[in-house]
Order: structure tokens, then sequence, then C-alpha cells
């Protein structure tokens, strides 16, 4: 599949920033994290998992970026699904300038999904974190 490398990387590099990010807020964080198999009997992995030390609070996030147009878009509504099926809350991290004007309102309005732009605040509402 063409490209499927960069998109590899460019997904890579966004779960390093949301870390970043999460780490700036004094947020614990796992990368990759195996939690069971898909129903096609797939392995399911989380991109990040943050937790809150004190309370310990976590949260699952997928990562999705994509700089042209191309696979990452396809993949996002069984993304929001299967995060469904995660044992806790689950939120969509994208970026990049790939993402059609309609996918972009699909996802802010899934209520699951948030710009990388948009995350900080966005951790410190969900832990309580000081704003």
């Amino acid at each position: 599949m063409a490209g499927k490398g960069k998109a590899v990387k460019a997904g890579d590099k966004l779960a390093k920033e949301v870390v970043e990010i999460a780490k700036h807020l004094n947020l614990e964080t796992r990368e990759q994290f195996r939690c069971g198999r898909r129903i096609w009997g797939a392995e399911r992995k989380i991109d990040v998992v943050v937790t809150e030390p004190t309370l310990r609070k976590r949260l699952g996030i997928e990562c999705k970026a994509q700089d042209s147009k191309g696979t990452a878009e396809e993949k996002i509504v069984a993304t929001i699904q299967d995060m469904d099926a995660w044992p806790i809350a689950g939120l969509l991290v994208f970026t990049g300038e790939g993402f059609s004007d309609k996918m972009r309102s699909f996802m802010i309005a899934s209520g699951k999904a948030v710009g990388l732009e948009d995350l900080e605040p966005w951790l410190r509402l969900f832990f309580g974190l000081e704003l």
C-alpha cells in the first residue's frame, strides 16, 4: 500500500507530541498499550494511555495524522467505534491538512475527537487540572 510507511511515521510523531503535552501537565503516559483483540481477531493497541497519578483516572488516546489526502481518513469511523470497546474512556487526536472539511466536522461532532492544537485544554478539563 503506497504511503503506508509515511502514515505510520506521522502517527508515531503525533503520539510523541501527545506524550509531551501530557507530561507537561504532570500526567503519566504509556505508549502502544495492548488491550485485547478486535472483532476480527487483530490485536488491539491504544496509541497512548494517559493517567492522572493521584486519582489514577485514565484516558486512551488514538492518534491520526494526515498531511495529504490518504487512508487515515478512511479509518476514522472504525477507530471511533473501536474506542467504545475500550475498558477506559477514549479520545481521537488528529492533525494534518489531509483530512477533508467533512471528516473534520464528523470527528469534532462525535464528541470523541479533538485537534492536536486543542488537546492541552481538553486534558485539563478531563482530568480536573488547573485551567
